[in-house]
Order: C-alpha cells, then sequence, then structure tokens
C-alpha cells in the first residue's frame, strides 16, 4: 500500500466562525483506495501558497511511500532544502498529512490511532472550553464585560467542564511584547474575579495573552491574576523568546503554558528548558501526531504535562483526543463544539459532562461529509487567523475579539 493522491479542502466554517476564518483539510488516497484525513493549522500564507506548499511536500517526501514510514518522511521533510531546523509553513503541510497517513495505517489495521500509540492510557480525557458569548450577549461587548463572561462560564459549568479558557488581556497586535496598558491589568483581575466568584472550585481557571507583553509586562499582568489561582498563564510573551519565558516562569506562581505557535520537539524542548510546565501542541502545525507523542514524552520525562491546543476544525480535533488518550502527561484537551464541526465530519469525538471518550473507530474514526465542504468554500484573501497592525491603546482600552472571522 502506498501514498498515491492528494485533495485539499479550504472550508470556511459560517458566522461567527469559532474555530477560525478556514480551515486546511486535506485528503490523502493510497493505492489501493484507503483514504486518511489530516488538517493543517493556521498557515502563515494564503489558501493557494499553501496547497503548492503542501502538494510539493507530498510529491517530493511521501507519495509512493508507506503510510506507516511516518519517519522517515518526517526526517526527509525537515532536512529538505538542507534546513533541519523548525519551519511552521513546511511543517505544517507535513503534519496534515502525517495526521491523515495515522488515519489510513489505523483503517488498514482495523483499529484506533491512539492503540498504535502505546494503547489506552486514559479511558476518557478532561476536556476544556473557550468563553464565547451566550446567544443573548451582545458579541462585541462580551470581550470586555466580566459578568458576561461570568454568566458563560456557569453556562459551561453547568454542562459540565471543569476548566474554561479566556483572554481579556489584548490586544492582539503584530507589536507583541509590549507593556499592559493598566487598564486591561485591571480588565483582567476583574474577569478573573467574576468567574472565580460564579464558579467557585468547580472549575479552573485558564488565562490566555496570545503572547502579546515584554517579560517585565507578563510579570506585571501575572501578580494581578494570582489571587484567584489560574491553572496557567497561556503564551505570556511571544513565542521566539525562550529566554524571556524563564524570566516570567520564575516571577509568578502561577504555571506557564505554551505551544499554539511552537514547531516539532525542538521547539517545545527549549520551552520546557526555560520554563513551561504545560505544552499546547496543535498538531496541525507541530509535525503532526508522532511529533506530538514525543512532545508528551519530552513532558513526561520532566515532570511537565501536555494539552492539545485546538483552534481549527474537526481533523484536528480527533487527531488531538487520539494523542491525549495514549499519554500518560496528558492534562487535558481544547474543544470546540459548534453545529458546524459537528456537520463536517461524521463520528467527531463529542464532549459528555466535560470529558471525551476513548474513540473505537478505526483510524481516526472520522469521515468528511464532501457536500458540506463543497457548499462552504473559502473565497476570500484572508489568514485563518490575523493579528492587528495597531499597537496597544494605552488610552481606550483594548478588545480581542475570541478570533472570530470578521
Amino acid at each position: 500500500m502506498r501514498l498515491d493522491f492528494l485533495e485539499l479542502f479550504t472550508v470556511a466554517p459560517p458566522p461567527p466562525g469559532w474555530g477560525g476564518r478556514y480551515w486546511l483539510i486535506v485528503r490523502v488516497t493510497t493505492d489501493t483506495g484507503l483514504t486518511g484525513l489530516g488538517e493543517i493549522y493556521a498557515a502563515g500564507v494564503g489558501p493557494d501558497a499553501m496547497s503548492a506548499v503542501l502538494h510539493d511536500v507530498f510529491t517530493r517526501h511521501m507519495r509512493g511511500r508507506a503510510p506507516h514510514d511516518v519517519e522517515v518522511m518526517f526526517r526527509r521533510t525537515y532536512s529538505s532544502g538542507f534546513t533541519q531546523r523548525p519551519d511552521p509553513t513546511v511543517i505544517g503541510a507535513f503534519s496534515g498529512l502525517e495526521m491523515a497517513c495515522w488515519d489510513i495505517v489505523g483503517k488498514a489495521r482495523d483499529c484506533p490511532v491512539w492503540a498504535m500509540l502505546g494503547g489506552r492510557m486514559n479511558d476518557r480525557v478532561r476536556a476544556y472550553t473557550y468563553l464565547y458569548p451566550e446567544p443573548h450577549h451582545d458579541p462585541a461587548r462580551f470581550w470586555v464585560d466580566p459578568d458576561m463572561a461570568a454568566e458563560a462560564a456557569l453556562a459551561r459549568v453547568a454542562e459540565g467542564y471543569t476548566a474554561i479558557k479566556f483572554d481579556p488581556a489584548g490586544p492582539y497586535t503584530m507589536r507583541g511584547g509590549h507593556m499592559p496598558a493598566l487598564s486591561d491589568i485591571d480588565l483582567s483581575a476583574r474577569f478573573c474575579a467574576a468567574i472565580r466568584d460564579a464558579v467557585g472550585t468547580r472549575a479552573d481557571l485558564l488565562f490566555g495573552t496570545h503572547g502579546q507583553f515584554a517579560p517585565a509586562g507578563a510579570i506585571r499582568l501575572s501578580r494581578a491574576l494570582e489571587p484567584f489561582d489560574p491553572l496557567w498563564f497561556e503564551e505570556p510573551i511571544p513565542p521566539d523568546n525562550f529566554q524571556g519565558l524563564a524570566e516570567v516562569a520564575v516571577k509568578t506562581s502561577i504555571p506557564v503554558a505554551t505551544g499554539e505557535r511552537l514547531t516539532t520537539k525542538a521547539e517545545f524542548a527549549q520551552a520546557l528548558t526555560h520554563g513551561a510546565r504545560i505544552l499546547q501542541p496543535a498538531l496541525g502545525r507541530a509535525g503532526g501526531i508522532w511529533e506530538g507523542k514525543k512532545i508528551a514524552t519530552l513532558a513526561e520525562a520532566t515532570g511537565a504535562q501536555i494539552a492539545p491546543h485546538l483552534y481549527a476544525g474537526p481533523v484536528e480535533w480527533a487527531a488531538n483526543v487520539h494523542l491525549a488518550v495514549s499519554c500518560a502527561s496528558t492534562l487535558m484537551v481544547e474543544a470546540i463544539e459548534t453545529p458546524f464541526h459537528e456537520a463536517l465530519v461524521t463520528g467527531r469525538p463529542k464532549v459528555e459532562d466535560g470529558f471525551v471518550t476513548a474513540p473505537d473507530a478505526p483510524g481516526l474514526g472520522i469521515t468528511l461529509n464532501d457536500d458540506v465542504a463543497a457548499a462552504h468554500p473559502y473565497e476570500g484573501n484572508r489568514l485563518h487567523l490575523e493579528m492587528q497592525d495597531a499597537p496597544c491603546d494605552w488610552q481606550n482600552g483594548n478588545a480581542f475579539g475570541g478570533g472570530a472571522a470578521d
């Protein structure tokens, strides 16, 4: 059985677009007719350019090979062009293709992917969710209103979630590495206070910043958050500043989490060395499922944990669940539950009472609904996620709209 044919589906979820402006879903077919699905997370180039990269990686390093040869295909891709260093675009393309290989091999062997990664370590995996507006909330004001956030948190806890994430610190700017406005520190503390008051000890608070602050600014912010005992302080500084990450980690009592924008075990090893205690690989960027397993092993060996990141579609979600089921270092997985995630694939793992049960179908256990994908093509010229050009607004405050596609 050999890898033979590649398809790319660029799918745009309907407004408000939770999960990003579009999802890059790949389907690989073998010469025997078996197919596998994968997903690429948050490419730094547009869909047309990413399609060209994807086909180049597949043709150059993967077509004609057995789908179980993921190690040699990774090494060839990682070394392509005399590089042998993390490249988020090339490794992102490989990540989606690699997921599809595991899906194929699982189907061929009639077993779920987790069974080929060391077996079922966890019968079920704890899930967390980001806080999104309730139907009756003002969708613009929600992101700066602690009481609305507390109401949404209480609703998610009533559904069984034991961890909730939010990020009121803003702004989501390309000028990251700045000092936070005092108004943003104040708003962040008020969010934590309102949510903690609403949920008590029934849920952990997960505080995100999207890598926006200089190390000294992140430390200042963390001191305002510490009284509310968040489980983690997510990506407090830009992802390329590992020394700064170490500065933050030693000066806050909140465990530091990072990884959404890191790729391959090389960068995750640096994060661990510099104080990260919770690793958040996005499998559609980090290198795929096998690289994710290696990252989880690094975490286990250093007393850290993994919490696979998700701001994408249902294919990366399925891959995250299979990885998490197999790992002793799993803390939890991020979940996005929308009707469109449900409609795009059949067999998607579901969160029930705050946990997701280990899937039992072969491969990733999901099938793409081609009609739904075809009915929702992305036809714009923007990227999955984008950062604003404008700097931090120290006079009027800042608001980050939760990644909603506008």
